[in-house]
């Protein structure tokens, strides 16, 4: 079975959101970094050298596959920010609705700029992904 490639780290997470350009960009991932640390209570880390993760859990699928990752995350693309928090848990589409621009995949959210959604939202979105994920995986971890 395939390893996983992006793991955590120890580069700096200070150090990577330093490098990120334009500013703005910069300063939407510093605030994502307060905002996910807050609802988190995790310290951020470094996961491969472009997503900053918070806290971890272990899955084990009923193929058999099983690994590690973080219980939300960002990371700063070129066309968007991406925002790792898995779909899923009850009254996501009635937050999506009131989030403001984005799309979205399975366990990730793309936004062009933080400006363009409401933080409230994705407070609440993020807050219900990481619960979900602690009581779906609380036999792994």
């Amino acid at each position: 079975m395939a390893e996983l490639k992006t793991k955590p780290n120890n580069l700096s997470v200070e150090a990577f959101i330093d490098s990120i350009e334009p500013e703005w960009k910069r300063d939407d991932a510093r605030e994502l970094l307060k905002l996910i640390t807050k609802i988190s209570g995790e310290k951020p880390v470094m996961w491969g050298d472009s997503i900053v993760g918070f806290g971890n859990y272990h899955y084990k699928y009923d193929s058999g596959r099983e690994g590690d990752w973080f219980l939300a995350g960002f990371s700063p693309r070129k066309t968007s920010m991406t925002i790792y928090v898995m779909g899923g848990f009850e009254g996501q589409e009635e937050l999506l609705e009131k989030l403001g621009k984005h799309k979205k995949s399975v366990g990730c959210l793309y936004i062009k700029k933080l400006a363009d959604i409401n933080l409230g939202i994705l407070e609440k979105m993020t807050e219900k992904s990481i619960e979900m994920l602690k009581k779906r995986y609380a036999d792994y971890n």
